[in-house]
């Protein structure tokens, strides 16, 4: 984003609301203030890759591969019996659809021709998938009437609170949903891959002028900014530039939690990444005892009906009060 083109911080603009004019704070900077990241990082950052994980790598199959997504690496950080569990039975959700339709819907805002309405924005993002090539297709097709309008309600719920509280993304800041990003190493034995809710601008020679932005609803989580230094991490090697900035945005609270990028984001980003890929090689060798952690997340997890632990954590999780109603 150039200082000519893109937003910079001010006074509240007119047409803009206090909570627009604090977004195009966020995401907006003059170049002069842009950070220059050195020419050797994305190289730097994929031998601290390729260095951590060598010798797991080499005791894989020959067939065998390793991807590592921000889910996976969450949550093999996490609790082990729910990431295998997750890998055997993958598949699609409603609240995972939502964040899909949503994302189309913003995508589509972006070059609608009039004023675009949300229940538009999110019945033409749903037909567009249910009659996609993609794989979430035949998961849309095949939902109840009552599952589809829960489907339809929820991310409507979420387009309008994006409608009132950004402004509108113009062109000139190269707006781009549902970015997807991936690095490979060792000739494709582990793939590192990401896929960006919203991206803003681009790096200009070793500047970083790019910001990445995740879409949230609910409340922070420490782990929504290490997902999004994933990201930055796989966007330095990718390119060899960072973005400037990655953000959560949450869209119930209408606010922002960021933060500039970093080298010590990055390495950190790695180094956290080279962790997880090293463990998740290990459980694909010996998946016989995994480790535990439990959260009010059990709730969700597929593995819970044979998880003694998920099951008791949840009771104490929940509500004592409960029971009695």
């Amino acid at each position: 984003m150039s200082s000519e083109s893109a937003p910079v911080s001010a006074p509240v603009s007119p047409g803009l609301s206090p909570v627009q004019q604090e977004v195009v704070d966020q995401i907006g900077a003059k170049r002069e203030t842009w950070p220059e990241f050195p020419a050797e990082l994305r190289y730097e950052l994929r031998g601290e890759l390729e260095s951590g994980i060598a010798e797991h790598v080499a005791l894989l199959p020959d067939k065998s591969s390793v991807w590592a997504n921000k889910h996976a690496i969450a949550a093999v950080h996490g609790c082990e019996k729910r990431y295998l569990a997750d890998r055997e039975f993958p598949g699609w959700s409603v609240p995972l659809a939502r964040g899909t339709v949503v994302h189309k819907a913003i995508e589509f805002s972006i070059n609608w021709r009039g004023v675009p309405v949300p229940a538009d924005l999110v019945d033409e993002a749903i037909s567009s998938l249910e009659f996609g090539d993609q794989n979430i297709s035949e998961f849309i097709q095949n939902l109840s009437d009552a599952d589809r309008a829960q489907l339809r309600s929820d991310a409507i719920d979420l387009v309008s609170k994006f409608d009132e509280c950004w402004p509108d993304l113009k062109k000139q800041w190269r707006p781009v949903t549902e970015s997807k990003i991936r690095t490979e190493l060792f000739g494709g034995k582990v793939v590192l891959q990401g896929k960006i809710d919203l991206t803003l601008g681009r790096a200009e020679g070793l500047k970083a002028g790019k910001v990445l932005v995740d879409l949230k609803s609910g409340k922070f989580q420490p782990q929504h900014m290490h997902d999004l230094r994933h990201y930055a991490m796989i966007e330095a090697v990718r390119i060899g530039v960072p973005p400037r900035r990655i953000a959560s945005y949450y869209l119930d609270q209408g606010r922002f939690h960021s933060e500039d990028v970093t080298e010590d984001h990055l390495f950190s980003a790695a180094q956290r990444a080279v962790d997880g890929i090293k463990r998740m090689i290990e459980l694909e060798l010996d998946a016989s005892n995994p480790r535990i952690a439990t959260s009010p997340a059990c709730r969700w997890c597929r593995a819970l009906d044979s998880c003694e632990p998920g099951q008791v954590s949840l009771r104490e999780f929940d509500d004592p009060l409960e029971d009695l109603l």
